[in-house]
C-alpha cells in the first residue's frame, strides 16, 4: 500500500506519491454538528423510504409513470403535455443552490446530499461496525489476506451488495408504485428484462461508488466544487480555521504559541483528507467533523471551541461578515422572480388538457358546396375517475362541425382522440379566419379553450370561379 500524502495544496490526499489511489480511514468523532447532521440524514433517508408508501389521491406521493406519462406529485397529476413546467424545477433548484451557496457555502454537500447522507450514514456505518474504529481499518487493510479479514471483507461487502440493492429496488418504485415493483419481483426475470437489467446496473455502479470511489465522486466527477469558487465570495459561510487564534501552533506549555496543539485531529476525521487549517479548498465537503473534533481538544485543553467554526473568511481576517450584499440580492432576486412564474404557471394546470392538430394530407378541401379543415381533437383526463366532455366550435352561425356532437367520455388518466371537422358554405366564405375551439366538461368543473387557424383558398379566386361555373350554367 502506497504511503498518503500529508496534505497539501499541491495534491489531493487520496492521490499517493506514486500515483495509485490512497484509501482514506476517517476517524470518529462527536460533538453538536454531528448529532445534528445523523438526525438530519435519519430523516432525509426516511423520507425517501416512505414517500412510495404515501397514498395521496390513489397514488403515491411522488409517482413518475412514464409509461402511461403521468406524473404523480403529492396530489398533483401532470400530463406528458405538462413537462414544460420542468424547466422551472431546475431553474428553482439552481437559482436556490446558488443562493444557499453564496450565503452559506457548501451546506448542501454536508448536510442534504443523497452521496454524503448515504456514503456516511449507511455504507461508512457498516464498515465502522464490521471493521472497527479508523486504526482497526487501517490495521486490517495492511494486514496480510486471512481467515479473519476475508470474512469480515465477505460480510462487509455482502452488506453494501444488499443495501446498494435495496435503494435501487425502491428507486424504481417511483417510476412503476410499490405494487407493480413487488409483482415484477415474483415474476421471471425475462418478463421484465428492462427493470431487472436496470436494478443490477444501478445497484452495480452504487455499490462500486460507495464500497471504492467513495470521496472521489465529489473531488473528480461532481462539478459543485469547482462552482463553489464562483459562487461563495469572503462573506460566504464556511468553515474554516482561525489562524490568527491558532498560529503560531505547539505543543500544550509551548511558549508563544497559539491555541493549535499541532494534533492533527482535525486532518484525521476528515472524510477527504484535507488539512482545513491550510484554508477553503475544492475537497472540502463541509461536513463538520473537523468543527467537532478540534471543539472537542479544546474543550479538554480548556480553551475557547471555535477555532474551527463556521464563519466567513472576512470575519477569519477580522472584519464583519455581510449578509445583504450584491452577489446574494442578485441571486434571491432570481430566484423570487422564478418562484412568482413558476406559481403562476402551476396555477395554469388543469385537471384535464386539449390538443388539436391538423389532419394529415391538404390542408383543406373545397367542393361544390363548401369549404372544410379536418381535424384531430385529444382529450386528456387527469383524474383518477371517468369524465365527460362537451366540445363545441365558436365561430358564428356560418360555421358548422360535423363530428363530436355527443360527449366524449374519457377514462381515468386516460385520453381520447376523435376526428373533427369544421366546413363554411362556399358562399359564406371570405378567406381564412380563425375560430375557438371549446371543451367543457359535463359537470362544469373544467372549462378549456384553444383558437385554432381555418385554412383555405383566396376568397377572390373561389367568387371568380363561381361565377365563371354560373356563367356556363
Amino acid at each position: 500500500m502506497a504511503a498518503p500524502n500529508r496534505p497539501s495544496l499541491e495534491s489531493v490526499t487520496t492521490i499517493g506519491t506514486d500515483g495509485s489511489r490512497t484509501f482514506l480511514f476517517p476517524a470518529d468523532v462527536h460533538g453538536a454538528y454531528t448529532r445534528f447532521r445523523k438526525v438530519t440524514a435519519i430523516l432525509l433517508i426516511a423520507f425517501y423510504l416512505v414517500l412510495p408508501w404515501i397514498d395521496v389521491g390513489g397514488y403515491p406521493a411522488v409517482f413518475l409513470d412514464i409509461a402511461q406519462r403521468r406524473f404523480h406529485l403529492f396530489g398533483w397529476t401532470f400530463a406528458a403535455q405538462d413537462l414544460w413546467l420542468t424547466f422551472f424545477l431546475i431553474t428553482g433548484l439552481g437559482f436556490s443552490l446558488f443562493f444557499i451557496t453564496a450565503l452559506l457555502g457548501r451546506i448542501w454537500c454536508g448536510y442534504a446530499c443523497p452521496h454524503t447522507v448515504f456514503l456516511d450514514h449507511v455504507y461508512r456505518r457498516i464498515e465502522r461496525w464490521i471493521d472497527g474504529d479508523a486504526v482497526a481499518r487501517r490495521a486490517l487493510a495492511a494486514a496480510p489476506l486471512g481467515p479473519v479479514k476475508v470474512a469480515k471483507r465477505t460480510l462487509k461487502h455482502a452488506l453494501y451488495i444488499l443495501v446498494s440493492l435495496a435503494i435501487t429496488h425502491l428507486f424504481l418504485a417511483y417510476f412503476v408504485s410499490l405494487k407493480e415493483l413487488w409483482d415484477m419481483m415474483q415474476d421471471q426475470p425475462v418478463e421484465h428484462w428492462s427493470a431487472f437489467l436496470f436494478v443490477f446496473i444501478f445497484a452495480g455502479i452504487l455499490y462500486f461508488n460507495f464500497a471504492w470511489f467513495r470521496e472521489q465522486l465529489c473531488i473528480v466527477i461532481c462539478p459543485y466544487g469547482r462552482l463553489q469558487s464562483a459562487l461563495i465570495d469572503d462573506h460566504s459561510l464556511v468553515i474554516g480555521y482561525d489562524a490568527k487564534r491558532g498560529e503560531p501552533r505547539g505543543k500544550l506549555g509551548t511558549a508563544g504559541a497559539g491555541d493549535c496543539v499541532a494534533c492533527n485531529r482535525c486532518v484525521q476525521v476528515c472524510p477527504t483528507g484535507i488539512d482545513i487549517r491550510q484554508g477553503l479548498q475544492l475537497e472540502c465537503v463541509g461536513c463538520t467533523a473537523c468543527i467537532d473534533a478540534c471543539d472537542e481538544v479544546m474543550t479538554r485543553l480548556d480553551r475557547p471551541r471555535g477555532l474551527i467554526r463556521y464563519d466567513s473568511q472576512h470575519a477569519f481576517a477580522g472584519g464583519k461578515t455581510r449578509w445583504f450584499r450584491p452577489r446574494t440580492l442578485f441571486y434571491g432576486f432570481l430566484l423570487a422572480v422564478g418562484a412568482a412564474v413558476a406559481s403562476w404557471a402551476m396555477s395554469t394546470i388543469r385537471p384535464a388538457a386539449l390538443g388539436v392538430t391538423r389532419m394529415t394530407g391538404a390542408p383543406y378541401f373545397v367542393d361544390a358546396g363548401t369549404v372544410r379543415n379536418q381535424f384531430l381533437v385529444r382529450l386528456i383526463n387527469k383524474r383518477t375517475e371517468p369524465v365527460s366532455f362537451k366540445v363545441e366550435v365558436k365561430a358564428g352561425d356560418a360555421v358548422h362541425q360535423v363530428g363530436l356532437a355527443e360527449p366524449v367520455t374519457v377514462p381515468p388518466l386516460g385520453e381520447e382522440v376523435r376526428p373533427l371537422i369544421v366546413q363554411i358554405a362556399r358562399s359564406d366564405y371570405a378567406g381564412p379566419f380563425k375560430f375557438k375551439l371549446e371543451v367543457e366538461d359535463t359537470r362544469d368543473t373544467v372549462e378549456l379553450g384553444r383558437e385554432v387557424e381555418f385554412l383555405g383558398p383566396d376568397a377572390s379566386l373561389l367568387r371568380q370561379e363561381e361565377a365563371e361555373r354560373k356563367g356556363h350554367d
